[in-house]
C-alpha cells in the first residue's frame, strides 16, 4: 500500500508550515514566502519540528505554603475530606436520587457562608426551591449567592468575575459547553464541563463541589467518567438498618480514603451522632447462641459490629454455607479450619452467617468472632453480651494479632464491655478483663461465660 500523500506550504523565511496557502506567513509576517511541498505521511513524521523548551523550576525556589482548609463545621464531613475543603480543589459528590446530596451541600454552604463567599449554581431547581430548602435548614441567606444557569462558559465567566471561595454545581449532568455538540448529561459534555471547572478551580483557588447523580446501572455521572479528572470523589450511602447516611471517599488527593463519616438524616438536615462506635449494634439485651460482638476499623475510627451464626443439621446431604455481609469463601475456609484443627465436625451442618445491620465487611479481625459464633450456635451456648472477640485465624488454627488492637478495646470499654477474647500477644495495658487465645481449639472452653 502506497503512503498517503499530502500537500503542505512552507515559509522560505522561517520554515513555518501551514495546511493551506495564504499570501502572508502567520508566523513571521513575511509576504509571498509560502510555497507548496508534497510529502508522504511517513516522511512528514520523520521531520524534526522545533519546539521551544519549557522553563524548569526548582522546588526550593517555589514560594507560598499550602492554603488553609475550608472547614465545613460538621466534623464528620471534615474527617472524610481530610480536614475540610481544599482551596483550588474539585470535589465530586455522588449518591442515589433523594439520598440527601442537595441537603448536604446546602448545609456546607450555610456553614461556610458565615466567613466565606459562596455561589450556588443550579440548573435543576429554581431560586425559590433552593431558598425553601435553605430556610428549612435554618441557613442564613444573606451571604449565599445563586446562579440559575446551565451554560458552562457563562457560569465560568460569572465566577471569574465574582471569585467566591466555594462554588456548588447542582448538578454536573445539567450543564453543557457550547463548544461541543450533544445534549447536557452526555459523557462528552460531562467530561468537558468537568475539565473547565477544574481549570477554574486551579487558576483561581476556588473550591468547587460537583453533584453527580447515580445512573440506573449504579454508576456515577456516566460510567465513572469523572473520577480521574476530579481531586476528590465522595459517595453518600444509606445505612440500611437505620436512617443514617454514610459519607465515604473513594478518591482523595488531599487526605485518606479510609475514613468514613456517619450522619443522621433529620427533618432539619444532617446531624452528627454522639455515640458513633455503637451505631451498628442492636440495642437488645437478650442473649442467644450464635451472637458475637467484634470491632472493625474504618479509617482511624473503630466500630463495634455483631456477627450472628445459625448452625443446623444438613437435610439434603450436602452442607450449605450462606453468608450475608461476610466473604463466603472466607467462611468456607474458617469452617474447614474448625473441622480440622478444633475437631469440631461441621461436615453435616449447614452454616448461615449474618453481619447485623446490612454491613459488608472484610476485616480479618472478624475471623475469631465468626468462629466463636459458629461454635456458640452449634453448642446452643451463648458467649455473653459483655464480651468482645478479636483475632485473625490462620490455616493452622492459630489466632493472629490484629492491627490497632488497643484502639478497638478502648472503644469497647467506652461502650460498657467488661471482657475481651484476643490473640495471645503483648498488650501494654489491660483495658478490659482479657483472655488470650492461641488456637481455635480453645474456643469451646470460653463459651458460656
Amino acid at each position: 500500500m502506497s503512503a498517503k500523500l499530502s500537500t503542505i506550504y512552507t515559509c522560505s523565511n522561517c520554515d513555518a508550515q501551514a495546511p493551506k496557502w495564504s499570501g502572508r506567513c502567520v508566523s513571521c509576517g513575511a509576504w509571498g514566502t509560502l510555497s507548496a511541498e508534497t510529502v508522504d505521511a511517513k516522511e512528514r513524521e520523520k521531520k524534526n519540528i522545533k519546539i521551544a523548551p519549557a522553563k524548569l523550576k526548582n522546588f526550593s525556589e517555589v514560594e507560598g505554603e499550602e492554603a488553609g482548609r475550608l472547614e465545613t463545621g460538621l466534623a464528620e464531613i471534615d474527617r472524610v475530606l481530610g480536614g475540610g475543603l481544599t482551596p483550588g480543589s474539585l470535589t465530586l459528590l455522588g449518591g442515589e436520587p433523594g439520598i440527601g446530596k442537595s441537603t448536604l451541600v446546602a448545609q456546607i454552604a450555610g456553614r461556610l457562608a458565615a466567613k466565606r463567599s459562596v455561589v450556588y449554581v443550579s440548573g435543576e431547581e429554581s431560586a425559590a426551591q433552593i431558598k425553601a430548602r435553605l430556610v428549612r435548614l435554618k441557613v442564613t441567606l444573606d451571604k449565599i449567592k445563586f446562579l440559575s444557569e446551565t451554560g458552562v462558559e457563562k457560569i465560568i465567566a460569572t465566577l471569574e468575575a465574582e471569585k467566591p471561595d466555594l462554588v456548588i454545581i447542582d448538578s454536573i449532568q445539567t450543564v453543557y459547553s457550547s463548544y461541543l455538540e450533544g445534549e447536557a448529561g452526555s459523557i462528552s459534555q460531562i467530561r468537558a464541563s468537568a475539565v473547565r471547572f477544574l481549570e477554574l478551580a486551579k487558576k483561581n483557588d476556588i473550591a468547587v463541589i460537583l453533584i453527580g447523580h447515580i445512573t440506573k446501572d449504579g454508576t456515577l455521572a456516566g460510567p465513572k467518567s469523572l473520577e480521574h479528572i476530579v481531586d476528590t470523589v465522595v459517595y453518600l450511602e444509606v445505612e440500611t438498618n437505620h436512617n443514617y447516611r454514610i459519607l465515604r471517599a473513594s478518591k482523595n488527593r488531599f487526605g485518606s480514603v479510609n475514613e468514613i463519616g456517619i450522619l443522621d438524616m433529620t427533618a432539619e438536615g444532617f446531624k452528627e451522632i454522639g455515640n458513633v462506635g455503637s451505631i451498628f449494634l442492636e440495642t437488645g439485651e437478650r442473649e442467644f447462641s450464635g451472637s458475637v460482638v467484634s470491632a472493625i476499623m474504618e479509617g482511624s475510627r473503630p466500630f463495634l459490629v455483631e456477627v450472628q451464626a445459625l448452625v443446623s443439621k444438613t437435610v439434603f446431604g450436602y452442607p450449605q454455607r450462606k453468608a450475608s455481609g461476610f466473604d463466603l469463601n472466607r467462611l468456607q475456609v474458617l469452617s474447614a479450619v474448625l473441622t480440622k484443627r478444633a475437631r469440631i465436625n461441621l461436615n453435616a451442618q449447614d452454616i448461615i452467617l449474618n453481619v447485623v445491620g446490612g454491613l459488608k465487611l472484610n476485616d480479618p479481625a472478624l475471623d475469631l468472632a465468626v468462629c466463636f459464633a459458629i461454635c456458640s450456635s452449634l453448642a446452643s451456648t451463648p458467649l455473653g453480651r459483655d464480651c468482645l472477640v478479636l483475632g485473625e485465624v490462620g490455616l493452622g488454627g492459630e489466632v493472629r494479632n490484629v492491627f490497632r488492637l488497643e484502639e478497638r478495646l478502648n472503644e469497647a470499654k467506652k461502650l460498657g464491655y467488661g471482657r475481651a477474647l484476643v490473640p495471645d500477644k503483648p498488650i501494654k495495658n489491660d483495658i478490659l478483663k482479657i483472655a488470650k487465645i492461641k488456637d481455635v481449639s480453645e474456643i469451646t472452653k470460653h463459651l458460656g461465660g
